[in-house]
């Protein structure tokens, strides 16, 4: 083997940066291997046509944890996010809404639908931010292990104590979020099905279910346990897009030590007598470090860079059935002037045009939606939501230009995207273009990612966008199997520290945070076998 290491990162995504950061910060001598020719995995900024330039991939910022912020003292290194005046905008086919603007401006908007649902608001509004606090609250903190013993059994205590301290009331919205479908858990709030749409859609972002799936209000409420400077639930712009946070994660890597090797795909994890022994890479080389933090997520992980004779027979067996497929399609779109919506006419910006334009209009919409891909492979009437970021960021586009990110939902992985990816993503277009009839001869240029591309480019695993089934199996302490919540593989000095691990997908931070802080406490008897 080549030059050796304490801890090898798979994967320079914004988690792998954040695991090795805090390890190089603990004096551990860290190497982070990416894959692609820039670091940041699916949080980068790059350009798609000349002059354009956009996230790529992931497009919008709320998940990252404060605590991991002022660590990396990202702040110190240009990280800016610029919050949404208005969070979101749903055109309608008679009308419009417009959801944010605080708690006064929504329930005036929502009055115009239902009064009754203006009252229940500041109501529904309380009840989600008691139980997504109790998100932020276990979100860097490692999951006790299942068959862990008492130390387990401590933690499972600790973490449990201030969910027995919730009202009655609060409870029960816990477990109607954990347990019920978007449509009932909203029925339970909302008349309107207009007012009620403003919110199912964060139930199928990432999400390849209907609002009518069991289990989809949780994914509702994993959208809502951000924050945006200091105000929660918000979302907002990266200034530079997605890839000036992790560039600014990277410098904080390097001034702390670390080692960042580009164009260096890792094609297997080696193991030796049981325990990680480093990795070797596409090329042949092989990298000898102790500790393993892989920042792929568990389907690429344990199906393709492990043999499976390392792994036990049961472990094998159960990761077969991971599950994995977000249902989302993702465009970039360089547009010659703003959408102008025939419910709210004008191609001058304003304020709509710096929401999430989101076009969902009614529940029945939405699970038609996924109905149509599980039956034809894609939505016939598809799940679009627009951000359009050069509107406060004109480092983006050229001058009276703009860029737009598309974030669209249902599209099956299973389909031959090689084939079918250029009349979805024309699908896509006309569906916006029915709204904003200017819409489709204002692009100038588009950048495509089915689920095909979003495997192939950043080893998303049926393009799944959170590396795994946001779902009450696949949650906490049983993500990404019970047994393994803790960020421990199966094999000894391997540890996972993507979004396939507790608490999930987006741009949190944590699980790089927690997997690290996994990797320092068992560090003592790691030293034994350096």
């Amino acid at each position: 083997m080549t030059r050796r290491y304490d801890a090898l990162i798979i994967g320079g995504g914004h988690n792998g940066l954040v695991c090795a950061f805090y390890l190089a910060r603990a004096g551990m001598k860290v190497r982070v291997l990416e894959r692609r020719h820039v670091v940041g995995g699916a949080a980068v900024t790059e350009e798609f046509h000349p002059g354009f330039r956009n996230s790529t991939a992931s497009y919008t910022v709320s998940l990252l944890r404060p605590e991991v912020i002022r660590d990396m003292r990202l702040h110190d290194r240009g990280y800016r996010v610029i919050e949404r005046q208005v969070s979101n905008f749903l055109p309608f086919e008679d009308g419009y809404l417009k959801l944010g603007g605080g708690t006064a401006r929504t329930q005036v908007e929502f009055a115009r639908f239902s009064a009754r649902d203006a009252e229940a608001y500041p109501r529904y509004d309380a009840a989600l931010e008691r139980v997504a606090q109790v998100l932020r609250d276990l979100a860097l903190k490692a999951p006790p292990n299942a068959g862990g013993g008492l130390a387990a059994l401590a933690a499972a205590g600790r973490q449990g104590w201030p969910l027995a301290r919730l009202s009655i009331e609060a409870q029960r919205d816990l477990l109607d979020v954990f347990t019920r479908s978007a449509r009932e858990f909203l029925d339970g709030w909302f008349e309107d099905d207009r007012v009620k749409s403003a919110f199912a859609f964060d139930a199928v972002v990432g999400n390849f279910a209907g609002v009518s799936t069991p289990g989809s209000a949780y994914v509702l409420l994993h959208h809502v346990f951000g924050e945006v400077n200091g105000r929660k639930g918000a979302w907002g712009h990266a200034v530079g897009g997605m890839g000036a946070i992790t560039q600014a994660m990277a410098c904080a890597c390097e001034e702390a030590g670390v080692e960042i090797t580009l164009e260096a795909p890792v094609a297997r994890v080696l193991v030796d007598d049981g325990r990680a022994a480093g990795v070797q890479l596409v090329s042949g080389e092989e990298i000898a470090a102790p500790v393993i933090a892989a920042n792929v997520g568990p389907a690429l992980l344990y199906r393709r860079m492990v043999d499976p004779a390392d792994l036990p027979a049961e472990f094998n067996r159960r990761m077969t059935g991971y599950k994995t497929g977000s249902g989302t399609f993702r465009m970039n779109v360089a547009l010659s002037e703003l959408p102008d919506f025939t419910v709210l006419p004008g191609r001058a910006q304003a304020e709509h045009h710096g929401a999430g334009i989101v076009i969902a209009p009614g529940l029945d919409y939405m699970d038609r939606a996924y109905d149509d891909a599980r039956a034809h492979g894609w939505s016939r009437q598809p799940i679009v939501e627009m951000l359009i970021p050069s509107t406060v960021d004109d480092s983006l586009a050229p001058p009276g230009a703009h860029v737009a990110s598309l974030f669209c939902q249902q599209f099956d992985p299973a389909v031959d995207w090689n084939t079918h990816r250029e009349a979805a993503a024309d699908l896509i277009v006309d569906t916006i273009d029915a709204h904003a009839p200017n819409f489709k001869a204002s692009v100038i240029a588009r950048q495509i990612h089915a689920p095909l591309d979003l495997e192939r480019k950043f080893g998303l695993v049926d393009g799944d966008i959170f590396h795994g089934r946001m779902s009450l199996d696949q949650l906490w302490a049983a993500r990404p199997m019970l047994g393994h919540g803790d960020y421990r593989a199966p094999i000894a000095g391997l540890y996972m520290c993507g979004s396939g691990t507790h608490p999930g997908g987006g741009v949190t931070g944590a699980p790089g945070h927690n997997a690290a802080h996994a990797i320092l406490r068992d560090r003592p008897l790691l030293s034994w076998f350096r």
